[in-house]
């Protein structure tokens, strides 16, 4: 029978215990806590960018790219039921074979698709924002300057308004960077539509419109979220919804082997980006997975390779000049290695000045763009219509921002030096924009605000142009792009980070060149890449694969020490006042991610203070009826499985078995009319063991209602010991919460069992999930015990 022997249903709330000390014979019961009485006490701090919603017992709220939807767990637990141990003892050599040869035909097939989208992504960006800055120069030759103006508005509000309409009404999920989904997602989050297909189109073709549309923003963040969304695509076998599935790929049908390759798609997503393989393997170890060993590390290596090698042969092909205005491309994005690096100490304490500023104005990035993100969450709930209007006006304020400040920028005679050809530049791009200045003269603002964002950072890395831009035109440039990458991030398009960081530090940088002037060896264009540098250490808090993809994009080796030396400083500093970016996306959102080590106030509490009851139990062979009752009343994921008489003396854990294991079972309609065990042999006589693999992250999964039981069924009994998982993962009630935190995260656990400590007590006394970890949810329980 169906028993309650703890229960996480909604029940009479008694006053809120007090914490128990880890010396206490034994813990206090919970109380049920319902998320819409959390949100009350903490909501507005932990998750502010979700409003109330009242109760939900079954699972979280989150933020995810531009919508609110419920989230669950992921489970890399191995779940050795019956199922399990046929499907492995049915696999001879050829099967194993064939399984280890398709991780790596996989792996290296995502890396090939990465470097293909990567590469279409470019020359799309590139050759539409071409276009469109060739007709406005030409406009402007012209002296048509107003209708110039109106041109290069519309184009990137039409862009900009298509970019939003595809996000908003097909595929929210795709909005913003993706990294943090992703990044949750590798710690054990999931979410509907997070990397389903749909999800995958819009973010390539709105990460397109975006960027093209002049915003400050770039593709190198959606590229790892396409990334990730290739490699689910691929390692799930397809899509059902879509009719697109493929049965030779079926045993990658479970979270496990999907994490895997989902991380491969992420490093393959940065390095099409930055053409940075090394950077791409190393900024999924240290920002992106929360799990990594050696196997991993290789078969990373290898996709990131094969997506470099797709990229290159590629850029080959546009040599020739066939891609359009992507010219002649090149695996090096700003090649500054033609400079000779020396520096003296004048010099390394002049970079470590800027350390310090990079990562006070990165911390300061962070906490403006919560309260900018904060803002724009209530906008976005108001539904489609009015994320397409706030991206449209953010496009507007940003057209203006471009033409009117370069319009009040003053006239600068060429350098002398400077063959006619290449200053003042007529055209798309080049680093002496002639805007509408009389001939021998260039507008420095406009060489900086009407380019594409990649040609903006080529600039101001170029070296011996130190009299290119003046101090004046690096602070007004410096102080439009913070502003406009703060109040453009939030809006509904794929926009990624990356590439306004760099921009911002690159100007600073160049700017603090400028004014330290002669006291300092180091070229304005070198100081561009270390404020870049600073900036990056100081917003997204990384240091080992920044350094490697800023190497790896300047082709400058002899900057190491410096690079190195600014990113410790900005870190360091930054971290004094902030998390870095992403994890403050990530705690906003409202997704659960699991740290390496939990809250301090947790080892003042005991696993068995924060389970809520009475959790739901099986009995090992249950009747039909009482499993879809209570389906049908509840919405959770696991079920301890009591072992009862006659089949025990006294009641014992036999094992969890999982809800849509339990739906697959009742499916095959395995029962018996007297409560008696059946071998597994029965079971597989009516279902297979790729039955039970969990459906992809599109695909529809099985619900209650869709059974077609009878009522002569519902009387019947099934046995649940063919598809219960003997030994699930289990803690005392009196184990510190925080041991049990690291213990649940470190094993990518979804439950985890809490038993009694002595006997003459029921078998399991409640069940673990990862919201019970939340600081918040304790803080509902315990507020005499977690402090802001």
């Amino acid at each position: 029978m169906v028993r309650s022997v703890a229960a996480r249903e909604t029940v009479a709330e008694p006053p809120t215990p007090l914490a128990t000390p880890m010396s206490a014979t034994a813990p206090t019961s919970a109380r049920s806590v319902r998320w819409g009485d959390l949100e009350d006490a903490a909501g507005a701090l932990d998750r502010p960018l979700l409003r109330q919603r009242g109760a939900n017992t079954t699972s979280q709220m989150a933020v995810v790219g531009a919508n609110v939807c419920p989230i669950e767990s992921l489970d890399y637990e191995i779940v050795e039921n019956d199922v399990y141990k046929q499907d492995w003892r049915s696999r001879g050599k050829i099967q194993v074979f064939h399984y280890q040869v398709m991780k790596w035909v996989l792996a290296l097939l995502v890396g090939s698709v990465v470097g293909l989208v990567g590469f279409f992504n470019n020359i799309a960006v590139e050759n539409i924002a071409g276009y469109k800055l060739l007709l406005t120069s030409n406009l402007m030759m012209q002296n048509r300057n107003l209708e110039a103006f109106l041109l290069f508005m519309a184009c990137n509000v039409v862009l900009a308004a298509s970019a939003a309409a595809i996000c908003a009404y097909f595929a929210p999920a795709a909005a913003g960077s993706g990294i943090p989904e992703v990044k949750s997602y590798l710690n054990g989050v999931d979410a509907h539509s997070i990397l389903a297909p749909s999800t995958l189109l819009v973010k390539i073709i709105g990460s397109i419109f975006g960027v093209s549309a002049g915003f400050v923003l770039g593709k190198e963040g959606p590229m790892v979220h396409t990334g990730a969304c290739i490699a689910s695509l691929l390692g799930q076998g397809g899509s059902r919804k879509y009719g697109l599935t493929w049965n030779w790929i079926r045993y990658f049908k479970n979270d496990l082997d999907r994490r895997d390759l989902i991380t491969c798609g992420a490093a393959a997503g940065v390095t099409a980006a930055f053409r940075a393989p090394v950077g791409g393997v190393l900024f999924a170890l240290e920002e992106a997975t929360s799990w990594w060993r050696s196997a991993l590390l290789w078969r990373t290596f290898s996709t990131t390779a094969v997506a470099l090698m797709v990229l290159k042969s590629l850029i080959e092909y546009c040599r020739s000049g066939n891609c359009g205005l992507f010219g002649e491309g090149g695996l090096i994005m700003f090649d500054v290695s033609s400079r000779v690096t020396t520096y003296t100490a004048v010099d390394i304490v002049v970079v470590i000045v800027l350390g310090i500023l990079g990562g006070l104005f990165g911390a300061l990035f962070n906490h403006l763009l919560g309260r900018v993100l904060r803002k724009y969450g209530f906008i976005n709930e108001k539904g489609a219509p009015y994320k397409i209007l706030l991206t449209a006006f953010i496009s507007i304020v940003s057209s203006c921002c471009s033409f009117g400040l370069s319009s009040l920028s003053p006239c600068i005679p060429c350098p002398p030096d400077l063959p006619a050809g290449r200053c003042p530049t007529i055209g798309r791009s080049g680093n002496f924009k002639k805007f509408w200045c009389p001939a021998g003269q260039y507008n420095a603002l406009a060489s900086l605000f009407l380019n594409t964002n990649d040609d903006a950072i080529r600039n101001l890395f170029s070296g011996g142009t130190d009299s290119e831009f003046n101090v004046w035109t690096l602070l007004v440039f410096f102080m439009a792009i913070y502003s406009l990458a703060l109040i453009t991030y939030g809006v509904a398009v794929p926009s990624g980070l990356f590439i306004p960081v760099i921009l911002s530090g690159a100007t600073f940088g160049r700017l603090l060149g400028k004014v330290f002037g002669s006291g300092t060896g180091l070229d304005t264009g070198l100081f561009a890449l270390l404020g870049a540098a600073s900036f990056l250490g100081g917003t997204m808090r990384m240091t080992v694969s920044v350094c490697v993809i800023l190497l790896e994009l300047t082709n400058d080796l002899l900057l190491l020490p410096l690079i190195m030396l600014v990113l410790l400083i900005s870190k360091t500093v930054a971290d004094c006042f902030n998390k870095g970016v992403y994890d403050q996306i990530v705690q906003m959102k409202g997704l659960p991610f699991l740290e390496v080590h939990g809250e301090a106030c947790m080892r003042s509490l005991v696993a068995g203070d924060v389970i809520s009851g009475p959790v739901i139990t099986f009995s090992s062979v249950e009747r039909v009826g009482a499993v879809v009752s209570t389906l049908r009343r509840t919405g959770h994921n696991g079920f301890p499985v009591i072992e009862d008489e006659p089949f025990a003396p006294a009641p014992e854990l036999c094992g969890l078995v999982l809800r849509s294991h339990l739906l697959v079972l009742l499916q095959g309609k395995v029962f018996t009319r007297a409560r008696v065990k059946t071998s597994a042999a029965e079971v597989f006589r009516k279902l297979k063991p790729f039955d039970f693999a969990k459906v992809g992250s599109s695909g529809k999964a099985l619900e209650v209602d869709e059974l077609g039981l009878t009522d002569e069924d519902m009387e019947m009994y099934v046995d649940l010991h063919p598809i219960t998982n003997r030994s699930p993962y289990t803690v005392v009630e009196n184990m510190s919460l925080a041991k049990a935190a690291v213990l649940f995260r470190d094993l990518g656990l979804r439950h985890m069992c809490v038993v009694p400590r002595t006997p003459g007590r029921p078998p399991v006394l409640g069940i673990l999930t990862r919201h019970d970890f939340m600081p918040q949810y304790i803080r509902g329980l315990f507020q005499n015990v977690l402090r802001e």
